[in-house]
């Protein structure tokens, strides 16, 4: 029988930094054609800006950047008349309108360096202003309950070679960075690649919710636990914005590289960016990326999340000698990219599918391959990590990753 056949029997029945948000409804994307517009953004010496916010926000329409500062959106006719708004950490808010950029056949958009100079202005310490950022928390964010649509996806990496990849479109209904979980969460739709993995670590649940479990805002971590200083400054759309570094008190040795970086507005005290390292063990690290973007009424929303979690999976004394190492554990890691694809306020409008009442592995979910939503949904340019996981995936065995998802998810 041929390998590339018995490999899909087989995965069949065994079972994807930066700064980034897209708030195009995806009924609207299905129901009507839209046109398409594509750029790259740079700065004054032409170097890319990756995860640039490009957009109309007054429609909740946007998308990001990628790695490269390229872009593309897609648009209806009736947003010709609109703004088109590029907003970055560090640079100007650039504007022009839509008709405009179409007009003038723009290929490139260059952002103005916002320079900020705080060093000789008194600013409170920076335990307060960290205290103030939390307690304005649920005043600075969107807070009452909204409908989330997210495309999330997870990439298994083993020995340096992406082996497995899984993408969920999530419909999630949330109540912002205040509260501690998501109240309902549904998988619309569903793909994933074939499973060429050795080690198969699991997860006990789905990994959006493990999303929500290591963000500190959500955490209701004490500003009080941390040493607080001040490392850096910078600016978003107008405001100035302090990096302020926390680490842990009284830590123990092994975890000294355990810290949280947050960006935090000098005015509104807004959160606009968290950076968190956590280093468990020897064997085992974590990074993670939040960005959070203003909606049309000013309230933050998270638009983009990333995180890589390394670890060691132990393998069978059969395996280890097939993949010729040297003990039982293979390097591994998860790299998981979360992008904000939609959000709906009005409650009438709110359509949670699949809803999940069971706890397992994302990997997990049989859900049918529906092709024809996933070439029609407007979906920011790949960055390099996803090129290269698809690379990888199709480099295996010589299968096309369009040809994984048909085999796979029946």
């Amino acid at each position: 029988m041929n390998l590339k056949k018995i490999l899909f029997q087989d995965v069949h029945f065994k079972h994807l930094f930066f700064f980034m948000f897209l708030f195009v409804g995806v009924n609207s994307a299905l129901a009507q054609k839209k046109n398409e517009i594509k750029g790259i953004v740079l700065d004054e010496f032409e170097n890319p800006i990756p995860y640039a916010a490009v957009g109309i926000p007054s429609k909740q329409i946007g998308t990001a950047t990628n790695d490269d500062g390229v872009f593309s959106l897609k648009i209806s006719q009736e947003n010709l008349t609109d703004n088109l708004e590029v907003s970055t950490l560090g640079f100007k808010t650039y504007k022009i309108k839509i008709q405009e950029y179409l007009d003038k056949k723009l290929a490139k958009i260059i952002l103005i360096e916002d320079v900020v100079s705080l060093a000789t202005i008194t600013l409170e310490k920076p335990t307060n202003h960290v205290k103030k950022a939390f307690k304005r928390l649920k005043n600075n964010s969107l807070s009452s309950k909204h409908q989330v649509d997210m495309l999330y996806r997870r990439s298994s990496v083993e020995n340096g070679k992406t082996r497995f990849m899984v993408e969920h479109y999530l419909n999630i209904i949330d109540y912002g960075p205040s509260d501690t979980r998501f109240e309902e969460l549904g998988i619309a739709e569903a793909r994933k690649s074939a499973d060429y993995r050795f080690a198969f670590k699991k997860q006990p649940a789905h990994a959006v919710n493990v999303m929500v479990q290591l963000n500190p805002l959500r955490q209701r971590i004490y500003e009080s636990d941390y040493n607080w200083e001040r490392i850096d400054d910078t600016s978003y759309d107008g405001e100035d914005v302090l990096v302020m570094q926390g680490k842990k008190k009284n830590q123990k040795t092994h975890k000294k590289h355990n810290w949280i970086k947050l960006y935090i507005g000098m005015d509104t005290y807004g959160i606009y960016k968290i950076d968190v390292s956590r280093h468990a063990n020897k064997f085992s690290n974590l990074k993670a990326l939040y960005i959070y973007k203003k909606n049309a009424n000013g309230k933050l929303v998270l638009s983009y999340h990333n995180r890589v979690a390394n670890f060691r999976t132990p393998i069978s004394a059969q395996q280890q000698k097939l993949l010729k190492l040297k003990d039982r554990n293979v390097v591994s890691s998860y790299r998981h990219e979360a992008i904000i694809l939609n959000i709906e306020t009005d409650k009438k409008k709110f359509d949670i599918r699949n809803t999940l009442y069971d706890k397992k592995d994302m990997g997990d979910y049989d859900i049918k391959y529906n092709p024809t939503f996933w070439n029609t949904i407007s979906l920011p340019p790949a960055t390099k990590f996803y090129k290269k996981s698809v690379k990888e995936l199709e480099s295996i065995y010589r299968v096309s990753l369009e040809s994984q998802f048909k085999a796979v998810n029946k």
